[in-house]
């Protein structure tokens, strides 16, 4: 019988996505409900690692008045860790060089330390697989899923996810008008490296002309072919929706790779592979680049591209993530009290379920090809560039 849980923390890693404090409100409140103490670690583990940063120690002691404060919305509240991983933090040696060492034994014993009997972690993809490593170590810890792409394995719905896709939608729309009424065609990207979920999911809603995800290589004159043959009905200039991560069919020479000798990866040290343009250290806005400026060698039209990008992290939550968020953190008080470890909430409508990090890791949710989704567009008209 392992020993009853009765201080619990709770921390954000990952990228920032809307009302992430309704999943802190969730445990807050649940964890009360039984009696239980519940501390914030500050920016990931950074509380626990470097609490002289930090002019509260690092840790942050919540009760249900200051949870209930924030639930439904507002910044982040603890903070996040995007970069620090705890088995490869980085620090200035000896000989002044940075160089990466393994903290992870320091943040177990500092965890025990603080009598802090479980971790409640809220993370996206990168970081389950930091959580199950740190489990194996002996830290008894729960996952929430995060994620405005909704790329996170085993859950069909990551927090974030829907309130980056209203805020998706509401902008395109506007990005329609604009293109319309100014006679381009527009082309908007938007987040997805690897998986197409936002892009593909906003497009219906918007019923735009052509969206390119990442699980379907593009043939960019298809789509022009489509779009021109748009224009030639008089229909209105068209729409293309663009995740980040979409790209060409191999065969087909991107704008990117034509740029020869003088494009900043000639510039990058010898060993340096991938795509050389100007969006090689920063990718964000090099599809719409690229798939603007063809198309408008191709048919001829103006374009009018946006990215979108971080911008969808931030806003307030949507009422179904306010919901989610609750329901996901009291999840994971439940599987604590339930002396459930190493496992990471699953929203598998309609019920929220408990599966272990092992079958989360590692992986990405792409979509299927006969997904509902992609059969959606399709029907609708929409082109997918294949």
């Amino acid at each position: 019988m392992q020993q009853q849980t009765k201080r619990i923390a709770v921390n954000v890693g990952g990228g920032y996505v809307p009302g992430i404090n309704a999943v802190i409100a969730g445990v807050v409140l649940a964890a009360t409900e039984l009696g239980w103490e519940v501390v914030g670690i500050r920016d990931g583990f950074d509380g626990l690692l470097f609490p002289e940063r930090y002019p509260d120690g690092g840790l942050f002691a919540f009760t249900p008045r200051v949870s209930e404060s924030f639930s439904a919305g507002g910044g982040a509240v603890l903070g996040n860790a995007t970069r620090t991983d705890p088995f490869r933090v980085r620090q200035v040696g000896t000989e002044n060089q940075v160089e990466e060492v393994d903290r992870s034994g320091d943040l177990i014993a500092k965890i025990a330390a603080e009598n802090i009997d479980a971790v409640i972690s809220i993370v996206g993809p990168r970081a389950l697989s930091t959580l199950f490593k740190l489990h194996r170590m002996g830290l008894k810890t729960v996952c929430v899923p995060t994620s405005v792409e909704n790329d996170v394995a085993a859950t069909q719905l990551s927090f974030g996810f829907n309130s980056a896709l209203s805020f998706a939608v509401d902008t395109i729309e506007r990005v329609r008008q604009a293109a319309q009424a100014t006679r381009r065609i527009g082309v908007v990207e938007v987040l997805g490296e690897h998986a197409g979920w936002l892009a593909l999911q906003a497009g219906i809603a918007v019923c735009a002309d052509a969206v390119l995800i990442p699980e379907i290589p593009y043939d960019i004159g298809k789509i022009a072919a489509n779009l021109k043959q748009r224009s030639d009905a008089g229909r209105a200039p068209g729409l293309v929706v663009v995740a980040e991560g979409a790209r060409p069919r191999e065969e087909q020479q991107t704008v990117a790779e034509a740029a020869g000798p003088e494009s900043l990866r000639a510039s990058l040290s010898p060993g340096a592979t991938g795509q050389g343009s100007s969006h090689v250290i920063e990718r964000s806005g090099g599809a719409a680049h690229d798939v603007a400026l063809q198309l408008q060698r191709l048919t001829g039209q103006m374009t009018y591209p946006l990215v979108l990008g971080p911008l969808v992290r931030g806003g307030a939550p949507t009422a179904v993530d306010r919901q989610l968020g609750l329901a996901y953190g009291a999840g994971a008080v439940r599987a604590l009290s339930e002396n459930q470890s190493g496992v990471m909430v699953t929203f598998q409508p309609p019920e929220l379920k408990f599966v272990p990090l092992a079958d989360a890791i590692n992986k990405i949710r792409t979509i299927p090809a006969d997904s509902l989704f992609v059969q959606t567009a399709r029907s609708l008209g929409i082109a997918l560039g294949d």
